[in-house]
């Protein structure tokens, strides 16, 4: 059924209304063509329907480059499916004629627009919603679909594909592609898995490329890069996984699915803020990443290390002098403050008069509590396993499934079923009972870190199958956090890489239902631990595509030396800290309090999420050699920090090419000393800089001209 630029129109929300299309929404229309161009000042998408071609893509194009990245003249009876799917055991593609367009609707959002593209599929009870979004200020098109059974007939999807392109992205032989969130290179025909969060193509000539950011959560995540198969572009698809977690979904008459987002950032290297250090970061933290961007990530001191499940009520108000003298935000006590995994009950043995005394004497110091909550491992003797036993995972033999944790052995219930709301009650009571401004949700839920097998076999549930319990325990896990959420808007959850199923686990999807990742538990009990180095590998690994200032980087203890170390590794990423600071000297709290306080103030007023540059031995953290980091806002103010390492290098050349024009002052932290002025010029040539001890601390602050 042809559809009328006319009727296109007037189905739109805001025409009905009576107002305007959004700046940079069009519409037009030929005998056998509709398209709608979704843009702002740096990017643009053309979409196009055509009657026996369906929907299609014809244009993405970066207007701040002037670079196309969809071949002109592209026959739609060539284009790629904007999406495509399995549904009953049947293939279902956007093109191909087997859908007819109902409507397309614009809408304006908070800084930003949208345009969703409605579809029904001629002979099966089917509604398919494509979502295209974009954000005021970035060079992102972000997209997602809804999937919606207009029948009675439950609808069983599998093979889901959210995005696929043909990018135009010059000759097969120029191209790169950077893996393993957009760091580690690799060959260009690719499936990407869990770690691909993020993908670069990239043009090695040009420097032309295109970030793929993928919000699948986890495990569910497979990116399919085909770079052999044409002399001058590349196939690139964001899916749900197929073989190795397979995803399957059923969709019961009259319910929609709602599926992830895709985001596409077209960058280029070297090219001043087109940069993918400049827009990648940026683009995460102020978009993808929930609201720890507006005022920075608070100081978080945790007691895991060295305590463990040993704390206790003395212990700790010990501990809150010293976190308050050091100007922590946040005192959060690990494991070991309940009595049983699952419920909200004070262990007395340990805390004999409650948390009443530590919420006061936390806040008091000015800081607010925290604590650390299993979300989905319980204890087979809680309330709620003895009333729902039927709620916990059972593996293929049917037998509930269990897991090792600190506190013993302990029953995973299955959060895709009833115990999600469950589990979202738990942690709102929590928050109201103790006055919580963050919560650390941990241990198994779809996939144990350590080996154990994933999902659930269990009937009843809400899921079908085991295949189908994979992605609706992710869903699961984002409704409670989302309950949650709609009652303490303000509280800061933190998903860690545990709860999540993987050993170091970032991704958008994680980020869509969470604030902060517990990325890693890197040991520093002492002074040889893998310790600081071992952090800052993971930061630099995966800064290049995910916002560092969500990344919570366990358990850099403040008490071992060097504190300089601890410190400047803490101001790279989310600041947390662990360790026993009772041995912290007074003249070393006094030295945190005055180094926090100037990095807060430096946060407050510099937006250094703006960019993530990291320098030196960044791709391999060594102690042979130096390394480092820049946080930068986008008038050149903000932080570098360097690594000696065992180097034994006195002078270190900083190099920042895509740095903003302008003149800048260099003042050392540790030293309190001014080092220099340097221009870009200078900075793109190389600042040379002494490096008199272990650590260096440099603020940058913009000098006006005279």
């Amino acid at each position: 059924m042809a559809v009328s630029r006319r009727r296109v129109l007037k189905s739109g929300a805001l025409m009905a209304a009576g107002c305007a299309w959004p700046s940079f929404i069009r519409a037009e229309s030929a005998d056998a063509e509709q398209t709608w161009t979704l843009g702002n000042p740096l990017v643009e998408r053309v979409v196009g329907y055509q009657a026996g071609h369906g929907l299609y893509t014809k244009q993405i194009a970066c207007l701040a480059m002037h670079k196309d990245y969809i071949a002109k003249g592209t026959d739609p009876a060539k284009a790629p499916a904007e999406f495509s799917f399995v549904s009953n055991g049947k293939s279902i593609t956007s093109n191909g004629g087997g859908f007819e367009l109902i409507e397309a609707k614009p809408e304006a959002m908070a800084k930003g627009k949208s345009l969703t593209v409605k579809l029904r599929h001629r002979t099966e009870t089917l509604e398919v919603s494509i979502v295209y979004r974009m954000y005021d200020g970035h060079p992102a098109l972000r997209k997602h679909l809804v999937l919606r059974n207009t029948g009675s007939a439950p609808q069983r999807i599998t093979h889901l594909s959210i995005e696929t392109l043909e990018l135009a992205m010059g000759p097969a032989n120029e191209l790169t592609l950077l893996a393993q969130y957009g760091t580690v290179p690799r060959e260009v025909f690719y499936t990407g898995r869990s770690e691909d969060g993020g993908l670069l193509l990239v043009n090695g000539v040009s420097g032309d490329g295109m970030a793929i950011v993928s919000e699948v959560p986890g495990y569910m995540k497979r990116t399919e890069i085909a770079g052999w198969d044409a002399p001058d572009s590349v196939r690139a698809s964001v899916l749900y996984d197929t073989d190795l977690m397979p995803f399957e979904r059923r969709i019961a008459g009259g319910e929609a699915f709602t599926t992830a987002a895709a985001s596409l950032v077209p960058f280029r290297k070297g090219d001043g803020f087109n940069d993918p250090q400049w827009r990648l970061p940026s683009y995460a933290a102020q978009v993808l990443e929930r609201r720890v961007d507006a005022q920075g990530p608070p100081w978080i001191y945790n007691t895991w290390e060295p305590f463990e499940r040993g704390i206790n009520e003395k212990t700790v108000m010990e501990l809150i002098e010293a976190a308050g003298a050091m100007g922590m935000d946040a005192f959060t006590i690990d494991d070991g403050w309940q009595l049983e995994y699952g419920e909200n009950v004070v262990n007395v043995a340990n805390f004999p008069g409650g948390l009443e005394p530590i919420i006061k004497a936390v806040e008091a110091k000015g800081m607010r509590l925290g604590l650390w909550m299993p979300i989905a491992a319980i204890g087979t003797n809680t309330e709620v396993y003895r009333q729902h036993p039927e709620w916990a995972s059972q593996d293929i033999e049917g037998k509930t499934k269990y897991t090792g944790t600190m506190g013993g052995e302990k029953a995973v219930m299955c959060m895709a079923s009833p115990f999600w709301e469950s589990a979202a009650d738990r942690i709102i009571d929590a928050v109201e009972r103790f006055r919580l401004a963050y919560v650390k949700l941990d241990i198994t839920t779809i996939f144990n870190a350590y080996g154990e097998a994933p999902g659930c076999w269990a009937k009843g549930h809400d899921h079908a199958n085991w295949a189908e319990s994979l992605g609706r325990i992710y869903e699961g896990i984002s409704k409670a956090t989302a309950k949650v959420y709609g009652k303490h808007p303000d509280v800061l959850l933190d998903l860690t890489f545990e709860l999540w199923g993987q050993k170091h686990i970032i991704d958008a999807g994680l980020l869509a239902a969470g604030d902060l990742d517990w990325m890693s538990n890197v040991d520093d009990r002492t002074p040889d631990a893998a310790g600081p180095r071992q952090a800052r590998q993971l930061l630099y690994a995966r800064a290049a595509t995910m916002p560092v200032e969500a990344m919570l980087i366990g358990n850099m203890h403040a008490d071992l030396p060097t504190i300089e170390e601890a410190f400047a590794t803490a101001i790279g990423s989310a600041p947390l800290l662990c360790g026993d600071l009772r041995k912290l000297s007074v003249a070393d709290r006094a030295w945190y309090h005055e180094k926090i306080g100037w990095f807060k103030q430096l946060r407050r007023r510099v937006k250094l999420s703006e960019s993530f540059f990291p320098l030196g031995s960044w791709r391999q953290t060594t102690p042979a050699a130096w390394d480092g980091f820049a946080r930068l806002a986008r008038n050149g103010a903000g932080v570098v920090v360097l690594f000696r390492n065992k180097s034994g290098v006195e002078k270190i050349n900083v190099q920042l090419p895509v740095m903003p024009e302008g003149k800048y002052k260099l003042r050392s932290l540790i030293t309190n000393k001014d080092v220099g002025t340097f221009d870009r010029t200078l900075w793109m040539r190389g600042v040379v800089v002494d490096i008199p001890g272990p650590v260096l601390v440099l603020e940058i602050e913009p000098v006006a001209d005279a």
